[in-house]
């Protein structure tokens, strides 16, 4: 089969791979008809290639048709149309139980002290070969899985994958209080679509939208959503937030940016240097002394109201960040944070991908490029370039 496959730092290939097989009983083949580039995948083609090795097939945002499932899955049969979370999980831990499905104590990969297995997410995350290909093997088929109705096209449920469970739980996690306002820091797909999700849910008073990228800032603004230009308010945006907020802050803040934020150069040279390092100095260093750029949380810190919360769902990986402690203290921020548990919010989404579509889902994407073209969509996803928000590629 074809698959995009990791190469090198900003450099993926689509290549002839072996066709997955069914492995264990509990598992199912896909055949997958869409899958989408994360903003995560971003971090793999940037800053987290020590853990990823030449070959690797990249991708957990798919979707398609059941091929064939082990004599263990008991609720699929081929022919299933299917959303396949980013998450691997057994559904029948302690942690499942909970609904943490991202901390999963069967897929936990325990050698590097991370939660459940990730499709397509390097060495920190089980090496499992991801969807961005036109076949893709899926372990423990049974809840690793959302069923979905035949007819509309794949653009109304391949964001269950990742996009709308994360954009979800952001705002469910900010804790948004009755009447209150929200900050969405990042108007990328994770930011864009919790934007949409907030203006949804009838509690919320008021949402605002922050960025510096003009096309992403528009796509908000065309939805009824305030925005502020990072790009003209670099230096003063919490006072511009505090003004716009009675002079107090919002009461929560999504952070939808993660560990590349802009505007933190000291740790962007750190990075940057650590990704030409060979892979053995390069991986111990990233988990005892890694650092992110964390201009967009601390941002958060100083936005958020005293006592208010902050809802992180963009990926940070350092294990050396300095956080203003004293800060958070001081101000009494809650602050919540994590991998989305997929499932968990499947049965609150799903009513709202029927033909009326609130969220927007079938017009999100900006792109929609064949699997071939991957190594295009992976430069202007990253470069920001050519309006490039959400990419579906094509198998």
């Amino acid at each position: 089969m074809r698959a995009v496959t990791w190469q090198d730092r900003r450099k993926v290939s689509v290549d002839n791979v072996a066709d997955p097989i069914l492995e264990q009983p509990t598992d199912a083949i896909v055949k997958i008809t869409s899958t989408n580039i994360c903003g995560s995948d971003l971090h793999l083609y940037e800053v987290l290639g020590a853990f990823m090795d030449p070959g690797d097939i990249l991708g957990h945002e798919p979707m398609g048709i059941v091929e064939e499932v082990g004599s263990g899955v008991t609720n699929l049969k081929a022919g299933d149309r299917v959303v396949i979370p980013f998450q691997i999980a057994c559904g029948h831990c302690y942690m499942c139980d909970q609904t943490l499905y991202t901390q999963c104590e069967t897929t936990q990969v325990r050698e590097q002290g991370s939660g459940a297995a990730l499709f397509g997410y390097s060495k920190l995350y089980g090496q499992v070969p991801g969807g961005q290909a036109e076949y893709l093997r899926v372990p423990h088929a049974d809840l690793t899985h959302v069923k979905v109705p035949e007819g509309p096209p794949d653009d109304r449920f391949v964001y269950l994958s990742d996009v709308l469970p994360t954009a979800w739980q952001a705002v469910a996690y900010a804790g948004v209080p009755a009447g209150g306002t929200l900050v969405v820091l990042g108007l990328g797909p994770i930011g864009d679509m919790a934007t949409r999700i907030a203006q949804h849910l009838p509690d919320i008073g008021r949402v605002i939208g922050v960025d510096l990228v003009p096309e992403r800032l528009d796509r908000v603004r065309s939805r009824g959503v305030e925005v502020v230009d990072l790009g003209d308010h670099g230096d003063d945006l919490a006072d511009v937030l505090r003004e716009m907020t009675g002079g107090r802050g919002p009461d929560s803040v999504v952070d939808a940016v993660g560990m590349e934020a802009h505007g933190s150069p000291g740790a962007s040279m750190i990075q940057r240097m650590a990704a030409h390092l060979p892979d053995a100095v390069t991986q111990p260093l990233l988990k005892t002394a890694g650092v992110d750029r964390l201009a967009a949380v601390h941002s958060a810190i100083d936005i958020v109201r005293r006592g208010g919360t902050i809802s992180l769902s963009g990926v940070y990986g350092g294990m050396a960040d300095p956080m203003p402690m004293m800060t958070l203290f001081d101000k009494q921020i809650q602050l919540r944070m994590g991998q989305a548990n997929v499932k968990k919010w499947v049965d609150d989404i799903l009513p709202l991908l029927g033909d009326d579509d609130p969220l927007g889902v079938d017009t999100f994407a900006t792109h929609r490029i064949p699997l071939e073209e991957a190594p295009h969509a992976y430069e202007i996803f990253q470069k920001k370039a050519d309006g490039a928000v959400k990419i579906v590629l094509k198998p």
